[in-house]
C-alpha cells in the first residue's frame, strides 16, 4: 500500500511551470508602497465615499456607516481589510467637491490641545474639534483656507501618500473669503497613495476626475509626519474655474509640515 505522503515523480516540464507559478505567486503578493518623507492630509466627503456610491458600491459597513458621529477616528473597514488593493475613486463635480485641502491650521485648534499641535488635535480629536464634553463642534464651523480640489489640485497629489479624515456628509464651501464647514458626522479615517488622476468621460458634464489610488494602512502611514497642501489651487467660486481635465504637467506640490 502506497504512504499519502509519498511524493510523485513530475516530468521536468511540469516542474518548471510548478515552480514559475510559486515564484509569481510570491511577486504578486508583495506590495510596494511609495516612500514619501510625509503624508498630506485632506479631507473627503460624501461625494467620493459613501455607501452605494459609484465606482466601489461600497456597503454601509464598508465605509463605518452604522459608526457614523461627530468625532470618529477609527479606519474605514474596507481600507482596513483591502491594504494594497488598487481601486478607483469619484472626486465629486464642479462646485460639489469630494476632496477639500487645509492650508492651514486655525490657532484655536492649537490651543484646545491636548496637543501643542492643530491638526494632532483635530485628529485625536481635542476639545472643540469633535471631542470634549460640551460643544463639540465649536470650533470647526467657518475654518479658513479649505480648499475644494479640482483637476488642477488633484493632479499634483500624484505620487504622494495621503491620509483622509471622510465625512458622512457634506463639507460646505464659502467663497470670498474661501472657508469651509468642518461640523459633522464623520465615518473615520483612510490612506492611500495617489496612484493615477485621469479625466472622467463617464459621468456629467461637470464630472471631476477619476482617482486611482492604492490603499495603505491607516497605522503604518500614522508614522510619516503629516504636511498642509499649502498651494492647493484656490477656486474663485463654485463655478470657477471650470477645471475637469488633470494636465499632464501640473504645477509642483508645496507643503508644509502641519502645525
Amino acid at each position: 500500500m502506497r504512504h499519502p505522503f509519498i511524493f510523485r515523480r513530475f516530468s521536468p516540464l511540469v516542474l518548471t511551470l510548478l515552480m514559475a507559478t510559486f515564484f509569481w505567486s510570491c511577486e504578486e503578493e508583495e506590495l510596494v508602497f511609495f516612500t514619501n518623507d510625509a503624508a498630506v492630509f485632506l479631507v473627503i466627503d460624501e461625494e467620493s465615499i459613501d455607501n452605494g456610491n459609484e465606482p466601489n458600491n461600497f456597503s454601509e459597513r464598508d465605509v463605518n456607516d452604522q459608526l457614523a458621529a461627530v468625532g470618529v477616528r477609527q479606519s474605514l473597514r474596507y481600507f482596513q481589510n483591502n491594504v494594497g488593493e488598487q481601486i478607483d475613486l469619484y472626486t465629486g463635480e464642479v462646485g460639489d467637491e469630494g476632496w477639500h485641502a487645509l492650508k492651514t491650521i486655525p490657532n484655536s485648534w492649537i490651543s484646545a490641545g491636548p496637543s501643542g499641535n492643530g491638526l494632532l488635535n483635530f485628529l485625536a480629536p481635542g476639545p472643540g474639534l469633535g471631542g470634549g464634553e460640551d460643544d463639540r463642534e465649536v470650533l470647526l464651523d467657518k475654518i479658513p483656507n479649505v480648499t475644494p480640489l479640482r483637476a488642477t489640485g488633484l493632479a499634483m497629489l500624484k505620487g504622494k501618500t495621503v491620509v483622509a479624515l471622510v465625512y458622512d456628509g457634506d463639507i460646505s464651501i464659502n467663497y470670498s473669503p474661501l472657508n469651509g464647514n468642518l461640523m459633522g458626522a464623520n465615518l473615520g479615517l483612510v490612506a492611500f497613495d495617489v496612484l493615477e488622476v485621469t479625466e472622467r468621460k463617464d459621468g456629467s458634464s461637470s464630472s471631476l476626475p477619476r482617482v486611482s489610488i492604492r490603499i495603505r494602512s491607516v497605522t503604518d502611514v500614522s508614522a510619516l509626519p503629516l504636511a498642509l497642501f499649502s498651494n492647493a489651487p484656490v477656486p474663485k467660486s463654485s463655478s470657477e474655474p471650470f477645471d475637469i481635465v488633470p494636465s499632464n504637467t501640473p504645477p509642483l506640490i508645496s507643503l508644509t509640515p502641519a502645525n
